[in-house]
């Protein structure tokens, strides 16, 4: 490497390999990126002497005045950080190899692009210190039970049908803001029963059905993106591109009814809008000033609806799709409502993604891995691999029942 290389600073090259590894235009979205710009600063820091136990001191000799560069790395570096990450008592096994992999990623990158002579990262004597992987992914292990997926799908379906029955059998003579708070009700209540049942019949990802504010394609599902009569939704698939994800029976009553109430202005309004009042006042006022109202008739236009909403269905201002936290936030909500029982290391509530492994469970039960894969939108190879202890179980009773055979005839 050249001097220049040598002593370019670690943090220096930390954007350009964000761009290379982000989605979206620029690279600037992406999980990844965040993810691994989060542990890249971390990595800065530790470095520069910032983190880590009182004896460490940071690469850069203690009677040098500069931030860490290229010329400072080589496998001891890596091989104490990587016993700094095991040394971290509040981090489990799989958390410490995936922060790990993050900068392992950075350093081959470096390698190619001519920062660093070697894959210091990837070295045995670097990662002795690191944990065994127990072959999990953190946070991705809880399944909806058939019993957890029954009990909150009844429940808000109750709660959505009371809410239908308490708008469609007001008098007549109802105060006009009365009726739409009522509505205002119902179309919640609607919204978030569509939501539970697509999370738990699809399984569809909810980073496929929702916004994702750090990848800028993934503007969520709207209603030109759904066919109730063909029982498809087209969806941004994990694999870059757009595809059609089926929508069983279940689904399309709880979508039907809920599309009747909200009436979109357009196809292109999205099928789960936030209802953030906070971030509706905002925007209704921001959209209307920008079509020319005067504040007066803005605030007077703003009176005459329960709810901004509401007004925004009137006026067609098109609102942003709830986001992946956000429907976090909403099962959270009703899991606690519904009274469900959870029992999990990470969760006390049911996680979108757990809607997604309970289907997976049930289709692989009922109709094997190859089936599963398709309609999960995984390879076969993943689908066992996540599931692997359905085989082991059906294994385990072919080998009772040979041995019971077995027994029989001694």
């Amino acid at each position: 490497m050249s001097d220049r290389e040598l002593s370019t600073l670690l943090e220096d090259s930390f954007e350009r390999y964000l761009q290379d590894k982000g989605k979206g235009r620029g690279g600037d979205g992406g999980n990844y990126r965040r993810n691994a710009a989060r542990e890249l600063e971390r990595f800065a820091e530790w470095a520069a002497g910032d983190r880590g136990d009182d004896d460490w001191t940071g690469t850069v000799p203690d009677d040098v005045d500069r931030e860490p560069t290229f010329g400072d790395l080589d496998e001891r570096v890596f091989r104490e950080y990587a016993r700094h990450l095991a040394g971290d008592r509040g981090l489990k096994q799989n958390t410490v190899q995936t922060y790990y992999r993050y900068l392992s990623a950075w350093c081959g990158w470096c390698v190619n692009e001519g920062y660093l002579e070697a894959h210091y990262a990837q070295r045995a004597s670097a990662m002795a210190p690191l944990p065994e992987d127990d072959g999990r992914k953190p946070g991705d292990q809880q399944a909806w039970t058939s019993k957890q997926r029954h009990a909150l799908t009844r429940y808000v379906d109750k709660r959505a049908r009371d809410a239908i029955e308490t708008y469609t059998t007001l008098p007549e003579e109802v105060d006009p803001l009365d009726k739409q708070r009522v509505r205002y009700t119902a179309l919640k209540a609607t919204r978030d029963r569509a939501l539970v049942f697509v999370l738990a019949y699809t399984a569809v990802r909810v980073g496929e059905l929702l916004r994702d504010p750090n990848d800028p394609r993934r503007r969520g599902v709207r209603w030109e993106d759904i066919s109730l009569e063909d029982g498809s939704m087209d969806v941004y698939r994990k694999k870059q591109q757009w595809d059609a994800a089926s929508l069983p029976d279940p689904v399309i009553s709880p979508l039907r009814s809920y599309r009747k109430l909200m009436e979109p202005p357009t196809e292109r309004w999205p099928v789960f809008p936030t209802f953030d009042q906070r971030t509706l006042a905002t925007l209704v006022q921001d959209e209307l000033a920008d079509r020319g109202e005067h504040p007066d008739t803005i605030d007077e236009r703003r009176d005459e609806f329960a709810r901004d909403l509401l007004l925004a269905l009137e006026e067609d201002v098109r609102l942003p799709l709830i986001t992946t936290d956000g429907a976090r936030s909403v099962l959270q909500r009703l899991s606690d409502a519904a009274e469900i029982d959870i029992d999990h290391p990470k969760h006390d509530y049911l996680a979108p993604h757990g809607g997604r492994r309970g289907m997976g469970e049930v289709l692989v039960r009922a109709f094997g891995y190859t089936v599963a894969a398709r309609y999960l939108d995984n390879s076969e190879e993943m689908v066992r691999e996540r599931y692997s202890h359905i085989e082991a179980g059906e294994l385990g009773d072919v080998a009772t029942e040979a041995l019971n055979e077995v027994d029989s005839n001694v």
